[in-house]
């Protein structure tokens, strides 16, 4: 499987339209495009890319868009928000469906409105990639657990975004659960001011980033 190159594909993705009416309290913050760009290329080079493809907690989309750019043909984005569903179709009108190469797209991403704990997939063997929230709200301690849960259950391998000093916490559900860390590298998350809590312009956050290959339960 072959698709752009990681430069190339971070170009692309960085026209992908942000958040309207951000939710705080979902923690909705654009991936940002070279974020997505490294981890799908790093997904493409694995091979992860060939079955199908989840994006738990789509947001605007840019995972799922930037898996299927990258050469995945069977693309799937969940996510508990109806605009931001509207706003990821969009995307993939303008960045995929343009295609910025002049063509169309043969196979396209499906969208689903659904709770990431409690979702839809009959699948075992998927790839399963997502910026879950990084649990910074009041009440969302943890919120990324119920990613890697479902990540556990539907897939063979995940990659996902956490805050940082999330390493532990992951390594060890990863291992209670039978899988392995295979990759683990840090990110840069810039996120503009759009809350009133925000005190400054623009802040950057260190993520961690993890893929996981869980044991098959075919």
């Amino acid at each position: 499987m072959s698709g752009p190159s990681r430069r190339t594909l971070a170009r692309r993705l960085e026209s992908i339209e942000d958040f309207s009416e951000p939710s705080a309290r979902l923690e909705q913050y654009l991936t940002p495009a070279e974020l997505a760009a490294h981890l799908c290329h790093l997904a493409g080079l694995q091979g992860d890319l060939e079955g199908q493809v989840v994006d738990l907690g789509t947001g605007t989309g840019m995972l799922a868009i930037a898996a299927s750019l990258s050469g995945g043909d069977r693309v799937a984005g969940i996510d508990l928000d109806a605009g931001a569903l509207e706003i990821a179709r969009r995307n993939e009108r303008a960045v995929v469906g343009g295609g910025g190469d002049g063509g169309s797209r043969e196979h396209s991403i499906e969208w689903l409105r659904g709770d990431v704990s409690r979702h839809p997939f009959s699948l075992t063997d998927a790839t399963v990639l997502s910026n879950p929230p990084f649990g910074a709200q009041r009440g969302n301690r943890h919120a990324d657990r119920d990613f890697l849960e479902t990540a556990r259950e539907i897939g063979s391998v995940s990659y996902t975004i956490h805050n940082e000093g999330s390493q532990t916490f992951v390594e060890s559900f990863a291992d209670d659960e039978g899988g392995s860390v295979t990759h683990a590298f840090r990110a840069e998350f810039p996120i503009p001011k759009r809350f009133e809590f925000h005190t400054a312009a623009q802040e950057t956050l260190e993520a961690e980033v993890f893929r996981i290959e869980w044991p098959s339960r075919k």
